[in-house]
């Protein structure tokens, strides 16, 4: 997720300093995703940088400086969410890479490395179902959205883990144990 549309959803609700954009971030997402309060300071300076926010009087006892939405932050956090996230705008899927390099790198036990990230996924998976059971069906939908998320993902990374051992074992049978069969890089070059 965007930081600065974070951010900018934060401020719709009205004018707040970093200290409470984090806190509220923090609140609404359950610290699922945490935010460094210099990243918030640093983010909104350049959301004033780029006229979305703009500061909301004097400093308070503190010293610290409330911001607010500007026009142009109102329509860029409108369009935000009126806009579908794309998967091309996602961050790399490590999971998916590291397997992808496990797969071409001789001598790695490619399902072992399925099995372990498995067994962290399920370990993973019940604290977000123990969490989901602690909340209930409370007046946080916030949080509630969250949890289902994580959960969903969680199961859907099990179904996927499953899907890549199939896919592992059946391109190994035949082959010596734990390898998979790959033609050098300089060999594929050479077909294209």
């Amino acid at each position: 997720m965007s930081i600065r549309h974070g951010l900018l959803a934060l401020l719709e609700r009205g004018p707040s300093h970093g200290y409470q954009l984090r806190a509220e971030f923090d609140a609404a997402t359950g610290a699922t995703w945490p935010l460094n309060v210099g990243q918030v300071y640093t983010t909104l300076d350049r959301l004033e940088r780029d006229g979305l926010v703009a500061q909301d009087g004097e400093p308070d006892a503190d010293g610290r400086i409330a911001y607010r939405l500007t026009d142009a932050g109102h329509a860029e956090v409108s369009g935000w969410f009126a806009s579908p996230v794309s998967a091309k705008s996602a961050p790399r899927d490590e999971l998916a890479i590291k397997l992808a390099l496990a797969v071409t790198t001789p001598g790695v036990d490619v399902l072992s490395v399925v099995q372990t990230q498995r067994t962290g996924t399920m370990a993973t998976l019940q604290e977000f179902t123990r969490l989901k059971m602690r909340a209930g069906d409370g007046d946080d939908l916030a949080w509630s959205l969250v949890l289902d998320s994580l959960v969903f993902r969680a199961e859907a990374e099990i179904r996927w883990l499953d899907h890549c051992e199939a896919r592992v074992a059946r391109a190994s049978a035949g082959r010596p144990q734990n390898t998979v069969a790959h033609a050098p890089a300089s060999d594929r070059a050479a077909r294209r």
